[in-house]
């Protein structure tokens, strides 16, 4: 078997895309959108007609609530093609307001189920900020499953946890890119820096219990996916899924609960102001929130215009 068939094994496999075809060609069970993600696809030819079939059909609506609309629109094709959940984000100009995540969440679970779908099948993906963890912890409470995004330290990994989050995304990545670009350092393996972020909180979690789902996410190289085989989910971008299926090799499983549940650690309590003040002593994940943050904003912006220039 190639290693993707393997990988599928041990752990749920994600697309990490808004590209149907690409959803068609690996199959996974679950698949996952940003804002970024959606600004690419509607930049393709195939993909603008749905762009501009969402504007006509919603003419004189808002630009937030074409856009809204159009986030349905992706996840519901995505949802006819995927067996699985789809995770469909909040702006991210919404990080830091509580009350306005919720609302959004609720806007667009009600979408999706004026569709026809339920909301068992509906990730709503909001930013691992304290705002957004409280926003989860409400959402939650109504039914309306949340994928914290943004997260790069095990602090935001436990208050998500304990806010009862469905499913967390470390950023494998984004991690990786930071300590790379601060040591000179060119990580591989389990000396990757991003993949044992994800290990320590996939074995805090299996080691206390924790329901809550971890997914790993932004993989820059397939080395970090393979030494991550047995967590959770993993969601891949459509050119490493591709890398991973032409790729014959035995894939060996490196996370597992039972290994976890022998971890020698301690269960760490977090309020707001120990959190605050664990996640701003870890330079690494501050930074990289903040920029992901900025990122995402940016490319809501730059789908807010285009949207306009077509209304």
């Amino acid at each position: 078997m190639n290693q993707l068939a393997q990988l599928k094994q041990y752990t749920t496999v994600v697309a990490d895309t808004g590209d149907f075809h690409a959803m068609q060609t690996f199959q996974p069970q679950d698949a996952t959108t940003n804002p970024s993600l959606i600004l690419k696809a509607v930049q393709k030819s195939e993909y603008r007609p749905l762009l501009e079939q969402t504007i006509q059909a919603h003419r004189g609506a808002s630009t937030s609530t074409i856009i809204d609309h159009l986030l349905i629109a992706f996840g519901l094709k995505i949802l006819a093609i995927i067996p699985g959940r789809v995770s469909t984000e909040t702006d991210a100009r919404l990080s830091f307001d509580t009350e306005g995540t919720i609302t959004k969440a609720r806007q667009l679970i009600a979408l999706y189920e004026a569709a026809g779908i339920s909301r068992q099948r509906v990730l709503i993906k909001i930013a691992s900020t304290w705002e957004g963890i409280c926003a989860a912890k409400v959402l939650q409470q109504e039914g309306i499953r949340c994928n914290m995004t943004l997260l790069f330290s095990l602090p935001q990994a436990i208050a998500c946890a304990e806010a009862g989050a469905q499913l967390i995304s470390p950023f494998v990545g984004r991690i990786y890119d930071w300590y790379k670009k601060a040591s000179g350092t060119d990580y591989s393996g389990a000396d990757d820096p991003g993949v044992q972020s994800v290990r320590r909180i996939y074995t805090y979690y299996k080691k206390f219990g924790y329901t809550t789902e971890v997914m790993g996410a932004s993989f820059r190289n397939t080395s970090q996916i393979l030494e991550l085989a047995g967590c959770d989910l993993l969601t891949i971008s459509p050119e490493l899924l591709q890398s991973l299926s032409d790729t014959e090799g035995v894939v060996e499983r490196k996370l597992s609960s039972e290994q976890a549940a022998h971890a020698d650690i301690q269960k760490i309590s977090l309020d707001e102001k120990a959190f605050r003040l664990a996640l701003n002593e870890d330079a690494m994940a501050t930074e990289k929130l903040a920029e992901g943050i900025r990122l995402f904003c940016a490319d809501s912006v730059k789908l807010d215009v285009l949207v306009a220039q077509l209304g």
